[in-house]
């Protein structure tokens, strides 16, 4: 995302916004103390005792993805790409939400397990859910830091504190309030900063919009390619992704989302707080709405900015490092821009309640994910209850160390944006299918779904390598005759996927089977299916799944 180097000048806080970016740190470090006292065994402290209702977790379930790369890379990347990251939103994200809410989460909640880890262990074995545990530990790490150094970079930009400084109190303060409570501090403090991002953030599209004149007059003043999603996608050199649909489709309305939405424990953990299994259900299905609506905070933000940009008189132009354009400049200046003396304090801090919710979704992911699925399953097999908080706790603060540490190797790329998504390519595009067959497929074996693994995460990480060393040119993933950064990732991840199913399913047809009794509740077909019973239609997740799914056909159909 950021590029090396200060980029711009220190902007000047009044008292008031000083005032604002103080209360919201102490309130925040005495929320996690409050919450302290109702943090009294493991099962408080990884899953927040399974006492949430589905709007609570529902909205930390979309807060906790709400991190640097949703504020800063997407409205960077709107203004570089246009409309066609709306594609993350939409096609590349509700789906594969509505799939988790009505056919995966029964699988996950029944079964009463802590990590999707621990289902890959009831479903198949425990080196399949160890190699699985150990993958998405490295993975979270260096999401981790990513969160780590874009709210570092907020305070050093913004306030112009020393770099290492800005980076360990960004550290600290998370540490704090996360190793008191666990999961619970993380999901009431994600609440509160999703409140915060909107009610900081609305303001910059809202207020760019009536600068220049409404949407339409928005619309008006950038290219007709940057202003659809899919009339220019049969053409790849016709959009500024340069991918063809069967790219978005397939790489990111498949593979990318479904690996990230379904199996992504950073998520999912949300889900698995909610107080029943409707309840669980439904906040996938909740956040969706939520999820269709980001776009209003970052997309309409990068395409005002652009549109200010294309006019000479507007004075709008972005930064530049080492004389490349700086597109996650986007967002910073224009909260420079609109916001005056007083208000820039609000739009710091929901910056910085962006980036903490995001480094703790990740920090509670890794902790619950280090405590059972590695060290319970590899160290320390009979350890106690008391013994894995506390397990849990120095997890966080050592996971917290790491990030930092992966947080200055992440400030060395020049593009976070592409990094983000080959992380994914290489953890959560595989897992997809081995979570697919698994869940739907009752003669999958464990020897398929382990060596599946395996090649898949492999096989993509090789790809990913041999695009980054030039061993071969990028567009023979693609199939298609250009190709960008971003269309070889979408399509890497496709071919991880595929790998990962193909290999699963042929070592599957000439390895032992689990017998069917070991499956029930773990398997369709296998799993009892009146899950929502006594519940009327209208209420029930179905329902406002489909809503949520119309929702979608429209919003596509409008800006086609």
């Amino acid at each position: 995302m950021f590029q090396k180097g200060t980029l711009m000048a220190t902007i000047g806080l009044s008292f008031f916004d000083w005032l604002i970016i103080i209360i919201y740190f102490a309130f925040i470090l005495g929320l996690g103390y409050y919450l302290k006292r109702f943090t009294k065994s493991q099962e408080d402290f990884f899953i927040a005792g399974r006492k949430n209702s589905a709007w609570v977790a529902g909205i930390a379930f979309l807060s906790a993805n709400l991190g640097a790369l949703e504020l800063l890379g997407m409205t960077g990347n709107t203004f570089k790409y246009g409309m066609y990251v709306a594609h993350f939103y939409w096609i590349g994200a509700i789906p594969a939400m509505l799939f988790l809410g009505i056919y995966m989460m029964p699988f996950y909640y029944s079964s009463r397990i802590h990590s999707v880890p621990g289902y890959l262990k009831l479903r198949f074995d425990e080196r399949t859910r160890v190699l699985n545990a150990i993958a998405f530990a490295i993975m979270t790490l260096l999401v981790s830091g990513i969160n780590l150094y874009a709210m570092a970079l907020v305070l050093h930009t913004f306030l112009g504190w020393n770099w290492d400084v800005s980076m360990w109190i960004s550290a600290a303060t998370v540490a704090v309030y996360v190793t008191m409570s666990g999961l619970l501090s993380a999901i009431f403090t994600e609440i509160i900063q999703f409140f915060l991002i909107w009610f900081g953030l609305f303001l910059v599209s809202f207020l760019g919009i009536v600068e220049i004149g409404g949407i339409k007059e928005v619309f008006a003043r950038i290219p007709h390619s940057f202003s659809t999603l899919w009339s220019t996608s049969a053409d790849p050199t016709q959009n500024g992704m340069v991918i063809t649909w069967a790219g978005i489709v397939f790489g990111l309305g498949f593979v990318l989302s479904f690996g990230y939405w379904t199996t992504d424990f950073l998520v999912v953990q949300r889900a698995f707080s909610a107080k029943d299994l409707r309840s669980a259900r439904m906040t996938p299905i909740i956040a969706s709405f939520f999820k269709m609506a980001v776009p209003f905070l970052v997309i309409m933000s990068g395409l005002v900015a652009l549109a200010l940009a294309n006019d000479p008189k507007s004075g709008f132009v972005l930064l530049q490092d080492g004389g490349q354009v700086n597109y996650d400049s986007t967002l910073p200046l224009l909260i420079q821009r609109y916001y005056p003396s007083g208000l820039i304090g609000l739009g710091i801090t929901a910056l910085l309640a962006g980036f903490m919710a995001g480094q703790a979704g990740n920090v509670s992911a890794f902790n619950t994910v280090w405590t059972y699925d590695i060290y319970r399953s590899l160290i320390n097999k009979n350890a106690s209850d008391e013994h894995l908080l506390w397990m849990g706790r120095v997890a966080t603060v050592v996971g917290i160390i790491l990030s930092v540490g992966t947080a200055y190797w992440a400030k060395t790329f020049p593009s976070i944006m592409d990094y983000m998504q080959a992380i994914f390519s290489w953890v959560n595009a595989p897992l997809f299918a081995t979570m697919l067959l698994g869940m739907f497929v009752v003669w999958i074996t464990p020897a398929g779904a382990f060596w599946g693994l395996i090649c898949g995460m492999g096989s993509s990480f090789l790809l990913f390598l041999a695009v980054k060393f030039q061993w071969f040119d990028p567009v023979a993933l693609t199939l298609s005759s250009t190709a960008s950064d971003m269309a070889a990732n979408f399509w890497r991840a496709w071919w991880a996927w595929l790998i990962c199913f193909v290999v699963t399913i042929v070592i599957s047809l000439f390895t032992n089977k689990r017998p069917k009794e070991e499956l029930v509740g773990l398997v369709k077909g296998l799993t009892e299916e009146n899950i929502t019973d006594h519940v009327p239609f209208i209420k029930s997740p179905g329902f406002y799944a489909i809503i949520s799914i119309i929702i979608l056909i429209i919003l596509n159909i409008y800006y086609w």
